[in-house]
């Protein structure tokens, strides 16, 4: 059922237009929505609903059924009489009677969207709705998650709607926390066309007022019924970016490397790693100099120079450091294999800490 505010919002523009006096009632004579004092009219309005009749004209005043898939809804009430006025009574209850249907259905694509990405539907239920709702089945998708790192925004599903108001796309939340767009694509290979749209969308979010946005997608899926897949993926993106890449704005989750071999691991392995390695140590006990030290290393491929460059040290400062780290781990970073177990273990712990704390 739509909302009694819509259904003023389209009484008034319909009064504006016709200059006609619009009261619309329920089955019981209550009003729902009114241009003018009709309320004179619900006892009757009643008695009209409870008859075989579709429209009648009474005391001065016409009277028309709306319904929704066969089911009486409400009762249209024209202050009037005449012909041209039995008219536009007809007109205003088939405006009212469309309305019905199209938000009763855009209610069902939502309610479909959602069991959808859960993986709620068996799969003849998934092509068997998509039929009835008017949804192609074997176009590419790929689902977004949209989240904001500065917590909850209330207005974020309803300005996403607007933005992908175009039929095709679907914009849902299955939770309090992330926005969830399904988008249909063009082509399979759509790299492009993804990166245009979430850069698109980004500064039209930035222009709302939205900040401190993330928005991870997974893959691109051929049919519907793989969409949940997709949905999936977005959704590890998205928490594997939150840990891994807190400066990211967009997160693929084909471009997350590492960082997803590492969120699937269990605890008890990760810590068995750290204590294989480390011993009774943890990477995360150096104190922030040597930390920065590392991270800085890391950035710049092993390289001593642009490190040394960067930190405003002298090179022999930074092999001091590099020595020093060696001593006390047993890993040279300039050694490849040496630099990739410790920046595995970096990534390990601070997995570890976010899983610990919920944070992620």
């Amino acid at each position: 059922m739509i909302s009694n505010q819509i259904l003023q919002n389209t009484l008034d523009g319909l009064r504006q237009i016709s200059g006609v006096e619009l009261s619309v009632m329920d089955s019981e004579g209550k009003i729902a929505a009114s241009t003018a004092d009709l309320s004179s009219c619900s006892a009757t309005a009643a008695e009209f609903a409870a008859s075989a009749a579709d429209s009648q004209e009474t005391a001065g005043h016409q009277y028309f059924k709306i319904y929704d898939d066969q089911t009486l809804e409400y009762v249209l009430v024209v202050a009037g009489t005449g012909e041209e006025l039995y008219v536009i009574g007809r007109m205003v209850a088939f405006q009212i009677q469309s309305l019905l249907v199209a938000y009763k259905e855009r209610f069902d694509k939502d309610n479909y969207i959602k069991n959808l990405l859960l993986d709620n539907l068996l799969l003849i239920d998934i092509y068997s709705r998509s039929k009835k709702l008017h949804i192609q089945t074997e176009v590419p998708r790929v689902v977004m998650v949209v989240e904001t790192t500065k917590g909850k925004d209330n207005n974020l599903l309803e300005i996403a709607k607007n933005y992908f108001n175009n039929g095709k796309d679907f914009v849902t939340a299955v939770d309090e926390k992330n926005v969830i767009i399904v988008k249909e694509l063009s082509a399979m290979d759509a790299t492009k066309e993804i990166d245009k749209t979430i850069k698109s969308l980004v500064t039209f979010l930035h222009k709302e007022g939205i900040r401190g946005l993330r928005i991870a997608y997974g893959t691109v899926v051929p049919e519907i019924k793989e969409v949940s897949r997709s949905y999936k993926e977005a959704r590890m993106a998205a928490d594997v970016g939150r840990i891994f890449f807190e400066d990211r704005e967009i997160v693929a989750y084909n471009q997350l490397g590492i960082g997803r071999l590492i969120y699937q691991l269990p605890i008890p392995l990760c810590k068995m790693y750290i204590k294989e390695i480390f011993g009774n140590k943890s990477p995360d006990d150096f104190d922030e100099e040597t930390l920065t030290t590392i991270q800085k290393f890391f950035e710049n491929n092993l390289n001593v120079s642009e490190t040394s460059r960067q930190l405003f040290i002298h090179r022999n400062t930074l092999v001091y450091r590099l020595d020093k780290l060696q001593k006390s781990t047993g890993l040279d970073l300039r050694a490849f294999e040496d630099a990739i177990t410790f920046k595995i273990a970096l990534m390990v712990v601070k997995y570890m800490k976010c899983i610990e704390t919920n944070d992620y």
